[in-house]
């Protein structure tokens, strides 16, 4: 598929030399910043060109979170590595310590280099390591390549929301970004059919030719530095006016609409963690952190290790890979609900009640014995948990001002990747207590949704609001 067809063909530079302005409207009318200029707007063909050059990075990114829980398990059956449960707990999580050192150190690099930049050069890290782990040949080399996959994928995934956050009008902000989140869904279903169709149909090295596939983004990052623009608030802070005025003129014009003259811009303080804990930010950052920590916990300790956990309680590989491809494929009308409701019910409300259904969905799948039950409630789970997923990323970046918006996305991110590197360990624990079944396991990621969802009802409510300078 060409770059055109996808809606990212050639078009006038984003973030290249001013473009001519249109005439005034009026002589009289009202200054505005870039930001409220960028907010009045409606969804035009920027937006929806930024939305799919993001989203699909974030395709690239969920294929590949979601190929190593097939991976794993064809590696454990690989004669050459015949890896224990231990062993593929911690191909599992090695790469979620990446994500969790990669998410608070990109968010970082993001505040001071600019969201564009981070965005493209995480993407070259992890397709460079994910060609590095298809061709490893120890577990020693399985597991460096994985760790350096995770620091890839942690970095661009807050990233790549605060980017599209803060282009999107604020009235569709939140459906904006859920949508991006979806992307997700279209990743995983990827990462199922691939691990459906071609693990197991090409021999021994059925799981290294996967991991190649999972290298594509090292090509698309080409794509992606073109088509990408710089966050007009990170470019305003650098002082950067020109290419600022550029991108909002560039949006401006996809809807038609006359240029204002521009207020000048605030200059940002500087970026001070201990903000995020101070008086100002500590209740927010908290209830963030805590929801981050439940979801990440819970559906890292249930997606990773489905394909292995089906495949034990049903006694084949193949069937497993598959009924996980028919649950993955669920995610996408949660993550379409979600798109609907965060701007009819508001982040919070949306957010808390997909949780609760989350709870409920897995607590029902701890008990499931049928194909049947599995499929059903496992779809239901996969259904609510992603559209929390989406809600999550949008509600993240509006509650922070741009100074340190991509740092605390990172920060909260980090702190749910902490989550994800335990749960995935846990489970071997889980899965001995239950007698080898997966009910203990599910039941504990159940409890951890009703915390997630306990905390989420303490964040602030934004919706339709400007984001804060």
């Amino acid at each position: 598929m060409t770059t055109a067809e996808l809606g990212l063909g050639a078009a006038t530079p984003i973030d290249g030399p001013s473009p001519e302005r249109e005439p005034l409207a009026n002589a009289e009318a009202t200054t505005l910043t870039r930001n409220e200029r960028l907010d009045r707007l409606p969804f035009n063909k920027a937006h929806r060109k930024l939305l799919m050059a993001s989203g699909i990075g974030w395709a690239f990114d969920a294929m590949d979170v979601g190929l190593v829980s097939f991976v794993v398990t064809a590696i454990a059956a690989d004669p050459h590595f015949n890896l224990d449960a231990t062993q593929k707990s911690w191909v599992l999580s090695i790469g979620f310590i990446g994500m969790a050192i990669g998410a608070a150190l990109g968010g970082f690099l993001a505040d001071k280099l600019g969201r564009k930049t981070v965005f493209t050069a995480t993407m070259i890290v992890f397709g460079l390591a994910n060609g590095a782990m298809a061709f490893s040949w120890t577990l020693l080399a399985l597991l460096a390549a994985r760790f350096v996959i995770g620091l890839g994928l942690g970095a661009e995934l807050p990233v790549a929301s605060t980017l599209v956050s803060e282009f999107s009008p604020a009235k569709q902000r939140g459906r904006i970004t859920v949508l991006l989140e979806s992307f997700w869904a279209v990743g995983w279903i990827l990462a199922a059919m691939i691990g459906y169709f071609v693990i197991p149909n090409t021999g021994d090295w059925g799981w290294r030719w996967a991991l190649l596939i999972g290298a594509i983004p090292l090509l698309y990052a080409i794509v992606a530095r073109r088509h990408l623009p710089e966050s007009v608030r990170f470019l305003e802070a650098r002082g950067d006016n020109e290419r600022a005025e550029a991108s909002v003129r560039y949006f401006e014009q996809a809807s038609g609409v006359a240029a204002v003259p521009s207020k000048p811009a605030k200059k940002l303080g500087r970026i001070r963690m201990r903000e995020l804990v101070g008086r100002k930010y500590l209740g927010i950052t908290l209830a963030i952190w805590a929801t981050w920590f439940f979801v990440n916990f819970s559906y890292y300790g249930a997606f990773t290790w489905m394909p292995s956990l089906l495949a034990d309680q049903f006694g084949s590989l193949t069937k497993s890979f598959g009924y996980t491809l028919a649950i993955s494929i669920a995610q996408l009308p949660g993550y379409f609900l979600a798109a609907f409701l965060v701007e009819r019910w508001g982040r919070r409300k949306t957010l808390s009640v997909f949780l609760a259904v989350s709870a409920l969905a897995a607590f029902l799948f701890s008990q499931s014995a049928t194909v049947a039950q599995v499929l059903c409630f496992g779809m239901l789970l996969s259904a609510s948990n992603l559209g929390a997923w989406g809600v999550m990323y949008a509600v993240t970046p509006e509650i922070y001002p741009t100074r340190m918006r991509s740092t605390a996305a990172g920060a909260a991110a980090a702190v749910g990747r902490i989550a994800a590197i335990v749960a995935p360990l846990l489970v071997p624990w889980f899965l001995t207590m239950s007698g080898g079944n997966k009910s203990v396991a599910f039941i504990v990621f159940a409890v951890a949704f009703v915390l997630a969802c306990v905390a989420a009802l303490f964040l602030p409510e934004r919706t339709g609001e400007s984001l804060e300078d």
